[in-house]
């Protein structure tokens, strides 16, 4: 049976509604697994690891595996369609939970990591849900809002993976925490029959093997550079400053509750603007959006180097996830306008390659950094990389008009 095809109306068809209420459900069911792995990884990794080095990284070597991930799940995307590929993902979704919580039952840390790691693929798949809202929609002037509501599925994720951990860590009491792990293999099972709904338009031959321009050429042009730098910086200081915060707040007083708290409302405010991030973006512009939200982030630090106490502390946390949601969807929008369909699947994997590949160095050295130069010195340090990819972005707009 042939997809239909996506038309390019003012508003979404019915075809392309169900396919984003869909992937809006998979989103909340997929993005439900990185809070669990991240609340409870590092937890796990003291309880297993003897080396209290090697405690956080679990929750490292899962973002490692999702960057690493990112290339031959486009790979899988491009020859199987982005449904099989989606359906793989979301098995091996189940899996690395399974693993994840045998490796607790067994009281082995490696094979916990293992589980973890694998949990990078699915959640590699989870992150390129935007990318598909986008190209269902096919209208370009619809792919912002499009991209929006599959961020909100991201808010209904950081409600049930938290209170995931919440219902399920003590739910086996010989093995702490194996529940939640078994939970998110859960998760991952019930995205399966809705993944399997999925009715995506299939690889277009020309998509697959028509003209396109080498990954290169395409990875220096100002507009790629611009969008790229913007997710880049965006979503890397975001994680940075999300992972350095607790220990910050510990560090200087506050109770590991408020530190969480504070961590919940940052979470809220990441997706709770993606109800009308979308509108502002077709009001606006995707530019002015993507550089409203990184003034946003900038004006996070500078509220965190204002004092110690919980408002600059969880002030500085709302900015940041505001910043984020602003910043990145922002620029996941513009990197839709610097790719043809022959170019699309290598794009977005090279794009989001580089995105959590710094994510996943922002985890491994994060708290090596904070005990270095502080929490000061972090939030004085990300300034200038915030005003570089602003004055890149001031440029490529100049340029533009000129």
């Amino acid at each position: 049976m042939v997809s239909p095809t996506p038309s390019t109306t003012a508003t979404p068809s019915s075809f392309q509604a169900r396919n984003l209420s869909l992937l809006v459900a998979a989103q909340a069911l997929g993005g439900a697994s990185p809070p669990i792995i991240i609340s409870l990884g590092g937890l796990v990794g003291q309880q297993l690891s003897s080396n209290p080095t090697a405690t956080t990284l679990p929750v490292s070597i899962y973002q490692l595996g999702l960057a690493l991930s990112t290339l031959p799940a486009a790979w899988l995307m491009q020859r199987l369609g982005r449904r099989w590929a989606y359906v793989l993902g979301a098995v091996l979704g189940v899996v690395s939970g399974i693993i994840a919580a045998q490796g607790i039952a067994q009281s082995d840390f490696v094979t916990f990591c293992i589980g973890t790691a694998l949990a990078g693929f699915y959640a590699a798949c989870v992150q390129s849900y935007r990318f598909a809202a986008a190209d269902a929609v096919g209208a370009p002037h619809l792919q912002a809002k499009a991209i929006s509501r599959i961020m909100v599925g991201g808010l209904i994720a950081a409600i049930i993976g938290p209170q995931v951990v919440i219902w399920t860590r003590d739910a086996l009491p010989a093995t702490p925490f194996a529940g939640s792990f078994y939970s998110q293999a859960a998760l991952a099972a019930l995205a399966l029959p809705i993944l399997l709904l999925l009715r995506l338009p299939a690889p277009q031959k020309q998509a697959i093997v028509g003209t396109a321009r080498p990954l290169k050429a395409i990875a220096a042009t100002p507009q790629f550079i611009e969008a790229a730098a913007a997710g880049v910086i965006s979503y890397g200081l975001m994680a940075f400053l999300m992972t350095a915060a607790p220990m910050a707040m510990v560090g200087c007083g506050h109770s590991v509750g408020e530190a969480a708290l504070g961590i919940q409302w940052h979470v809220l405010a990441m997706f709770g603007p993606s109800f009308f991030t979308g509108r502002l973006i077709g009001r606006f512009g995707q530019r002015k959006i993507t550089a409203l939200g990184l003034v946003m982030i900038a004006a996070s630090g500078l509220l965190a180097l204002m004092g110690e106490g919980l408002s600059e502390f969880w002030g500085s946390l709302i900015l940041l996830g505001v910043g984020w949601n602003f910043g990145f969807i922002g620029a996941t929008a513009m990197l839709t306008a610097c790719y043809t369909p022959a170019e699309r699947t290598k794009v977005q994997a090279l794009n989001d390659f580089l995105v959590f590949g710094t994510v996943a160095i922002a985890s491994f050295g994060s708290g090596q950094l904070l005990h270095s130069v502080g929490w000061s010195g972090i939030n004085i340090g990300m300034q200038p990389l915030v005003v570089i990819v602003l004055a890149i972005m001031a440029w490529q707009a100049r340029k533009i008009k000129s």
